[in-house]
């Protein structure tokens, strides 16, 4: 529709003209600063929809029955506005990201910030259901099927019947990976110290990469492997909501909203070369899109954008 192209257009020109930085979070840079990410709402967005509701947040909730009203049918605006975005997108000729976009607060090495295992969620149940779901509905299943769950941990969201011949981990803490039942195998590697995957060529029919896309600081590097890794018309998910361990997000992830992850996901697919047009999916739990839910900001959204490597 006009309005959606409106405002592709207009998150597009805000990231463009976004002024390079990196968020101060309110914490250490030391590994034990969370034990679980943190709700990023509370970091700056171009997101007109995320900016209103935080201010509504922020004391003003007293407001009237039907100025709730009006930012609930916003907010079903907003949800069906994330699916159309890359709906026929035309990207920029040249990537549209510079160098200090994938910049952090904390610079520090990502292994000692990782070094003690986390046996913690890092999204709600409704959110964990939500993709678990997605899962069950979208990927291929059988024994000739494998699947790479990348920046793995102690749990890959995948259903508990679900069956597949390989599931490989790779991840960032051995103790996590060791205590995941699903997977058959695992590595433990640093994506951003070394993004070229251990795997042979057309290895895997879906890569999997849940709530951690936002940590990636070199993402074409690794879209590349990942597309390398797939078998053609193999399929490439990556989920995220709006959480994070912001001193370890990328400043132009933690500088923007939802809307604008999505564009700035899909443009990894984009720029790798080799996919077909990006998609996304809201799965945000039911209850996101009740009255008062985004307004209080309870509950987790939940998107996937994916990519099929061309056959």
């Amino acid at each position: 529709s006009d309005e959606v192209e409106v405002e592709r257009k207009r998150m597009l020109s805000t990231l463009l003209k976004r002024q390079p930085g990196i968020v101060r979070a309110k914490a250490s840079r030391g590994g034990d600063a969370f034990a679980r990410a943190q709700r990023c709402s509370s970091l700056p967005s171009s997101s007109e929809f995320e900016l209103s509701r935080r201010t509504l947040s922020k004391g003003l909730i007293a407001a009237s029955a039907s100025a709730v009203l009006g930012r609930t049918v916003a907010a079903q605006a907003a949800r069906i506005d994330v699916e159309q975005l890359l709906e026929g997108y035309q990207f920029p000729d040249e990537f549209p990201f510079r160098a200090q976009d994938f910049q952090r607060f904390d610079e520090g090495s990502d292994s000692a910030f990782y070094s003690s295992p986390r046996f913690v969620t890092h999204i709600d149940d409704g959110a964990i259901n939500a993709l678990t779901r997605f899962y069950e509905a979208n990927l291929p299943q059988g024994p000739d099927v494998a699947v790479l769950d990348i920046c793995s941990s102690w749990i890959s969201h995948l259903p508990k019947d679900y069956s597949a011949g390989r599931v490989a981990g790779l991840g960032m803490n051995d103790e996590e990976l060791r205590a995941n039942p699903q997977l058959t195998d695992y590595v433990v590697q640093d994506l951003n110290e070394k993004p070229r995957l251990p795997y042979e060529a057309e290895s895997f029919d879906a890569v999997l990469n849940a709530v951690s896309v936002d940590y990636m600081t070199k993402p074409l590097e690794l879209f590349q492997e990942i597309h390398r890794v797939l078998k053609p018309g193999g399929v490439a998910m990556m989920s995220f909501s709006n959480r994070c361990f912001p001193t370890k997000a990328i400043s132009v992830w933690t500088q923007t909203g939802d809307p604008d992850h999505v564009l700035i996901v899909g443009s990894y697919f984009h720029y790798a070369g080799g996919f077909e047009h990006p998609k996304c999916k809201d799965i945000s739990p039911s209850n996101w899109s009740l009255p008062f839910a985004k307004v209080l900001g309870s509950g987790d959204p939940m998107y996937v954008v994916y990519g099929k490597k061309e056959a």
